[in-house]
């Protein structure tokens, strides 16, 4: 029973796309590509959409039949992050990056960047707070959340990049800890991601800031789950070494740069002749 989050969640991304995407191209909310080709934004919003309405059936078994079909590990962060997203891809300004959007904020101007970030560290050391057992793992956990949130970001400029990343995050999770737990319990998240991550591969839509964003916060409360101290401490580090090189130089250009990364980021990607 403990797939059925899962399983549902992404039956419903499934039912749930095509009319998302009508939705969005239909009343111009459109974001121009890496190509200038405008397409539907925000693609994430599916994602926070399967997940909501999936509870509806797993809540009402959870009450009638057996509890262990309803897992909410982790949904008030989630929905934090996905809601700080959803602004940020509704009202963003010029600014970009932590740069851009921290020299908006000392020139008194209002950043939903800023509130973003703001907001992910609140509800990341807020979940810690509550969940981890030592202060270390406090720290760590909230470091880890809010480096791979913003890694994801800055990751998200090509199509499917994002949930290529999530993938090998997820493998070396499931590995790492020898079992499907974690991917069990994060299960009402990861079928709508893989959805919605197929869609953006194919260039359907674009995930925006919602989509993301809450794909790297999934992704770092996967770390959470499964890590030791140790290991989140390395993940902390590989990440904050990520998110300066992506502020400083360019993520796209390393990727494009390296051979084997270049190939399996061209995987799946429509070619245009």
């Amino acid at each position: 029973m403990q797939v059925l989050p899962l399983i549902i969640a992404l039956l419903l991304a499934l039912a749930i796309a095509p009319s998302l995407i009508s939705f969005l191209s239909e009343g111009g909310h459109l974001r121009s590509n890496y190509r200038g080709e405008m397409l539907p934004c925000p693609l994430g919003l599916l994602i926070t959409a399967a997940a909501l309405t999936a509870l509806i059936p797993l809540a009402l078994l959870a009450g009638l039949v057996d509890a262990n079909t309803l897992n909410l590990v982790g949904l008030p962060l989630i929905l934090g992050v996905a809601a700080l997203g959803i602004a940020d891809d509704a009202f963003a300004g010029s600014s970009r990056g932590w740069r851009g959007h921290g020299g908006a904020a000392l020139k008194g101007s209002f950043s939903t960047g800023v509130l973003k970030a703001v907001g992910t560290l609140g509800v990341a050391l807020a979940w810690s707070a509550v969940t981890q057992p030592s202060i270390t793992r406090f720290l760590l956990a909230a470091v880890v959340i809010v480096l791979a949130t913003n890694f994801f970001n800055l990751l998200d400029l090509r199509p499917g990049r994002s949930v290529k990343g999530f993938i090998i995050v997820g493998a070396g999770c499931v590995i790492a800890a020898w079992s499907f737990d974690s991917l069990l319990s994060l299960g009402l998240w990861v079928g709508p991601i893989l959805v919605c991550g197929a869609l953006d591969l194919r260039e359907r839509g674009i995930l925006g800031d919602s989509g993301s964003n809450l794909i790297g916060v999934v992704a770092g409360l996967w770390l959470v789950l499964v890590l030791g101290v140790t290991g989140l401490a390395v993940a902390a580090a590989v990440l904050a070494i990520f998110t300066i090189y992506g502020e400083v130089r360019s993520i796209n250009s390393l990727i494009e740069a390296t051979p084997g990364l270049r190939h399996l980021d061209s995987l799946g990607r429509i070619t245009r002749a």
